[in-house]
């Protein structure tokens, strides 16, 4: 029997002093963990015979939403439900816990509503998103692109995040490559005060701040559809932006031609906001992606640097338009694998 703990709703709390929302999820803490130290025993989802997210090992997953290609057994793709979600998908239509009714004295409350979806990658268990053919990674560009649009046909979902945690350290808890999918019914503070300030930008200027890159030292590569660019404040060292030329608003708004060829990385959903300390200037990081790049194979260039212990890198597809994506090499025996 679950405890009053467990079986509690989630809730979302906004603070007072912080202006921060927080979800507050019980089931989340029932979730597995294949980290529990920085050097743990194999875990039994480890093996390709005992992951839930292995082709084959479906009836162990949480309910499906869809899959890539539609009703094979040979999928691609598969979208989830997540079996321990941070909110709940049910309605509570009894909850005196509304927005309008939960203001607190030291903030406020909402009931927990919305969406949290797994999308599995692949159906290998051995293989990570940077070894996927650009025609695969594709296949999850699509899956994002269609689950986004069923969840913004919900009037109650203002924001809808994609985000991927890769190892112990992202707080990955399923070695099996996936990603994430979040629908808020609030939009969080942080993405207003950038829209915000992107108001102000063009207010002022007349110019959209993603569209102008303010200097050209800054600018990594370029394609027909895309741009990839050094951010003027980077938050972090070798911090890099993709973005559409075209002033689209959303994500789901792409055509198909513009999203097929073009790999991206993801963000994780709770990096925190505020004063960056960062040791390496745009400019300078952005010179460094622009030309110290060496060819491995015959199809992209790559170029690599060290961080925190780890192999870092970029690398650049010209077969499809010279995009860019970032990646990590795991160890000496994959580092010299095409990613």
């Amino acid at each position: 029997m679950a405890s009053p703990v467990e079986s509690r709703r989630p809730e979302l709390r906004k603070d007072s002093v912080t202006n921060r929302w927080v979800i507050f999820s019980p089931a989340r803490a029932k979730r597995p963990s294949d980290f529990k130290s920085k050097s743990p025993a194999p875990s039994s989802t480890d093996s390709p015979q005992t992951c839930p997210f292995c082709i084959g090992q479906e009836h162990h997953c949480a309910p499906e939403i869809f899959r890539f290609p539609p009703q094979n057994p040979d999928w691609k793709v598969r979208v989830i439900q997540n079996l321990y979600p941070a909110l709940s998908r049910d309605k509570d239509l009894d909850s005196s816990t509304s927005l309008s009714s939960g203001s607190l004295l030291w903030g406020c409350l909402l009931d927990g509503y919305g969406f949290h979806d797994v999308i599995i990658e692949s159906p290998v268990h051995s293989v990570h998103l940077s070894d996927l053919t650009p025609e695969d990674v594709a296949q999850v560009l699509f899956a994002y692109k269609k689950r986004i649009l069923q969840l913004a046909s919900d009037d109650s979902i203002k924001y809808v995040q994609v985000f991927k945690n890769h190892g112990a350290s992202a707080g990955a808890s399923m070695t099996h490559s996936h990603s994430q999918m979040v629908g808020l019914p609030v939009i969080p503070p942080s993405v207003t005060t950038r829209l915000d300030s992107m108001k102000q930008y063009f207010n002022e200027t007349g110019k959209c701040s993603i569209c102008h890159v303010p200097t050209k030292d800054l600018l990594v590569d370029e394609s027909v559809h895309f741009i990839s660019v050094v951010p003027y404040a980077a938050s972090f060292p070798f911090e890099l932006w993709i973005v559409p030329r075209d002033h689209v608003s959303h994500f789901h708004e792409l055509d198909q031609e513009k999203i097929v060829p073009h790999l991206s990385g993801v963000g994780g959903f709770e990096l925190g906001t505020g004063c960056y300390i960062n040791p390496v200037f745009p400019e300078d990081a952005a010179k460094v992606m622009r030309e110290d790049i060496y060819y491995l194979g015959s199809t992209s260039t790559i170029m690599r640097w060290t961080q925190h212990d780890m192999d870092m890198g970029i690398a650049l597809d010209k077969e499809s338009g010279s995009t860019c994506y970032m990646i990590g090499a795991r160890d000496q025996h994959t580092k010299n694998k095409r990613m």
